[in-house]
């Protein structure tokens, strides 16, 4: 375990990558154990690993931790066994625990998550987002429920009609933090707050620590467990990275080139807007490449057939937006390919992260065009190395040129040359 400080000078505990006691050590309760163990997870990540202990002591925790680290986990096992242990009277109808995402999606897995680790366990759980009828969410409140996931919008308005009430909350998760305030929820979230009981325990988990969230984090914690696991400059070291410089407008061409590769089983491509998306996929699919597009523009039931045919390997790739990635949390992606490289160079570590889960090895192919230069001088000063560029693919450019150089250094596709669909890592690269 090494040992550094926050940015408030206190301890935080890093977590190496592949350490930690099995799931029998961490003073889990047979039930829970044994739906662990149907899942076949034998050892915890290391945020589990640090957290679950804390976490049934009752202490507030932050952790500091990305989607993929295994953080629902970390926090829906001790959650359900401190349910479990401390029953409610009979005939007490409030929500005990409450966990606040800012995604539909992601609040659904959550939910799933809970259902699936709390198995065998007597306790009952409701999801609610917005985007559907509220009628069936308004029942599963009136029932009572012990455990409910939840975003902002939707939770604030069921509160205001009075169907949900707080106060009988004892533990408070609020997940994806940062991703709360990117999309403009920390006002909702706020309110939520401050219905809340005053003594609860409390955990917040964000990818990144922006001042508006360290702020928040130390009204709402009350001397809290810090944990980080994988600093957002650190990459996985299972993840092959690769860099491909390419015009702009031979982009489209470049993936279909790069897609005849069979290794690449089940791609996850990013684009950084909601039509860019829209336009890959349709490409992709006339090249008959099973696609989907995933995003804020598309409908629930849309995005949530999305994701089951890509988890069930029906799609091959699914082209996505970074916001609405966050939900996404699926193992056995092989490939994430930045169609457009981020304009924030942590959303570079959050997406290349959907690969390489549950030890696994991943590969994260990325294009850049001449525009995208900046872009990738702040990703790779963000990871502290430089990226490997491959350099014989059929549309290739010049770094040189990609750098602000003469049109005329950018290279087309060679006369009589077949697109190359060899894996980014077996080709001949050179390091810039």
């Amino acid at each position: 375990m090494l040992n550094t400080t926050s940015t408030t000078g206190e301890p935080v505990s890093i977590a190496p990558l592949h350490s930690g006691p099995s799931f029998d050590a961490l003073g889990l309760i047979d039930a829970i154990r044994h739906a662990v163990r149907a899942e076949n997870y034998a050892a915890p990540t290391p945020i589990q690993a640090q957290s679950i202990p804390h976490l049934l002591a009752g202490r507030d925790l932050l952790g500091c931790a990305q989607t993929g680290t295994g953080k629902t986990a970390a926090f829906a096992l001790p959650i359900l066994q401190r349910l479990a242990e401390n029953r409610r009277p009979a005939g007490t109808r409030k929500m005990r625990a409450l966990i606040l995402t800012p995604t539909r999606e992601l609040a659904s897995q959550i939910d799933d998550s809970f259902r699936t680790y709390g198995r065998n366990l007597r306790l009952s759980s409701a999801v609610i987002f917005g985007g559907v009828g509220q009628n069936p969410q308004v029942q599963a409140l009136s029932r009572g429920l012990d455990i409910l996931v939840a975003t902002p919008g939707r939770l604030l308005d069921l509160m205001n009609q009075g169907h949900a009430r707080l106060d009988g909350v004892e533990i408070f998760v609020l997940d994806e933090a940062d991703r709360m305030l990117d999309m403009g929820f920390i006002h909702d979230v706020k309110r939520i707050i401050a219905a809340l009981p005053a003594a609860r325990q409390t955990l917040l988990f964000s990818a990144t620590m922006p001042s508006d969230i360290a702020h928040l984090a130390d009204r709402i914690l009350s001397q809290p467990v810090r944990v980080a696991v994988a600093p957002v400059a650190a990459t996985a070291d299972r993840i092959d990275q690769w860099m491909l410089h390419v015009e702009k407008g031979n982009k489209r061409a470049l993936l279909d080139s790069v897609l005849k590769d069979r290794s690449i089983a089940r791609a996850l491509v990013f684009t950084r807007t909601k039509h860019g998306a829209n336009k890959v996929a349709e490409q992709l699919a006339r090249s008959g490449v099973a696609s989907e597009a995933i995003h804020g523009n598309k409908s629930q039931g849309a995005r949530e057939r999305a994701l089951a045919n890509f988890k069930a390997g029906r799609t091959r790739v699914l082209v996505a937006t970074d916001i609405a990635a966050r939900g996404i949390d699926i193992d056995g992606v092989t490939h994430v390919i930045n169609f457009d490289l981020p304009n924030v160079p942590e959303s570079y570590v959050h997406r290349i992260g959907r690969t390489a889960r549950a030890g696994a090895s991943g590969i994260a192919i990325s294009f850049c065009d001449r525009e995208e230069r900046p872009y990738l001088r702040d990703i790779e000063k963000l990871i502290r190395k430089a990226i490997p560029v491959v350099d014989n693919h059929p549309f290739r450019i010049d770094p040189a040129a990609a750098n602000g150089g003469s049109d005329s250094a950018a290279a087309q596709p060679r006369q009589g040359q077949r697109p190359s669909g060899g894996r980014p890592g077996r080709q001949r690269r050179r390091r810039r």
